[in-house]
């Protein structure tokens, strides 16, 4: 009776312990998608062996669509995450971004012609030239919240707004075209191998800045100064280009992400492309559990709440919600995930908690 009495024990301590991870929150946010999709349509997890129109074998389905359109949400989160915990804000022009290093990419390699026969400049030269771009655009978003200490929504609300005309001046209001099919491997399938390819780059970013946070300071300054950027300056930090520096690798986040997006139809339509998809961003790192006024962050939640957020995202296209209509339920998402990560309801769900608790204890004691 007493080994049954530890089990039992054992059993509530690793749920109490798991239920205060702030994994949690997404992996609890995945089953419920999971279990509402395989009671409503269970070949929605159905995946297939098939063939594109060049003759290589390519996996499709609900699942795969969550896996290739999630990476590139997955890159964004992690430059996002670390902005949120330095700044304690979100950069809202990660869409206008990724337009204007899309028609850099596009600019370089379609030259002066939009139309080419073949590439102007190698695929890496473009690539750089747009992590340069974007990065310098993430330094003056830097610039502005670190060092003129204007709040983060505010000042990135500058680029959200001129973003993407930046981007068709960039292109001279062209649509430009790559013929090349080796671009298009980037945003599809590379030959012979099923699996898309931005699960690929993702899957590099997320090992990069994994290692990045394992083996520098990066990680525990970011969290220091999001915390309390007082107590991080006394203590030899300098808050004000930590600020500047997540800026900065958020830019180089856009710059991958534009890559994807422009290669996928080799191709770009500047009102469109990325459009809404800071949200996403915000909502993955929302979801993620970490608190959207800075301080304390879980990579690893942020980018499992990515895949989340395109969970929902292609649920809700599974079940004909229109495009113009996602905003709004994530938007219900958002409040219900900013209401519960308050530290008021935090505190009352603690007390319930506790009182349920004592409860149960005097009842077995009874």
């Amino acid at each position: 009776m007493s080994k049954e009495k530890t089990v039992e024990k054992q059993n509530k301590n690793f749920l109490s312990g798991l239920f205060r991870q702030q994994i949690f929150i997404p992996i609890a946010a995945l089953i419920i998608l999971a279990v509402f999709n395989l009671i409503a349509d269970p070949s929605f997890f159905k995946i297939t062996l098939g063939y594109n129109s060049a003759g290589d074998p390519v996996l499709s389905g609900y699942l795969m669509t969550i896996l290739d359109y999630g990476s590139e949400l997955a890159i964004l989160a992690i430059g996002m995450t670390l902005v949120t915990a330095a700044s304690g804000g979100q950069d809202i022009s990660v869409g206008a971004a990724i337009a204007i290093a899309g028609s850099v990419i596009l600019r370089v390699l379609c030259g002066t012609n939009s139309r080419p026969d073949t590439l102007q400049a190698p695929i890496i030269v473009a690539f750089l030239i747009a992590c340069v771009v974007a990065m310098l655009f993430g330094a003056f978003n830097g610039v502005l919240v670190a060092y003129f200490k204007i709040q983060p929504m505010v000042a990135t609300l500058i680029l959200y707004t001129a973003g993407r005309s930046i981007a068709a001046w960039i292109n001279n209001n062209e649509l430009p075209i790559v013929s090349d099919p080796t671009f298009s491997y980037f945003g599809g399938f590379i030959p012979g191998i099923p699996i898309p390819t931005p699960f690929f780059i993702a899957a590099v970013c997320v090992l990069v800045i994994f290692l990045v946070l394992k083996f520098t300071t990066l990680g525990l300054y970011t969290q220091s100064v999001g915390i309390n950027e007082n107590s991080s300056k006394l203590n030899g930090l300098n808050p004000t280009f930590i600020k500047f520096l997540t800026f900065v690798i958020l830019g180089l986040c856009v710059a991958v992400a534009a890559l994807i997006k422009v290669s996928r139809l080799s191709s770009i339509n500047y009102s469109v492309i990325a459009k809404h998809i800071e949200m996403d961003a915000i909502l993955a790192v929302a979801l993620g559990g970490n608190s959207l006024s800075g301080g304390k962050f879980n990579m690893a939640a942020s980018i499992l709440g990515a895949y989340v957020i395109q969970f929902l995202t292609t649920t809700l296209y599974k079940f004909d919600v229109q495009s113009d209509a996602l905003p709004a339920y994530k938007a219900v998402v958002v409040i219900l995930l900013v209401v519960l990560s308050t530290p008021k309801v935090r505190e009352w769900l603690s007390a319930v908690g506790k009182k349920l608790k004592q409860s149960k204890t005097v009842k077995e004691v009874g």
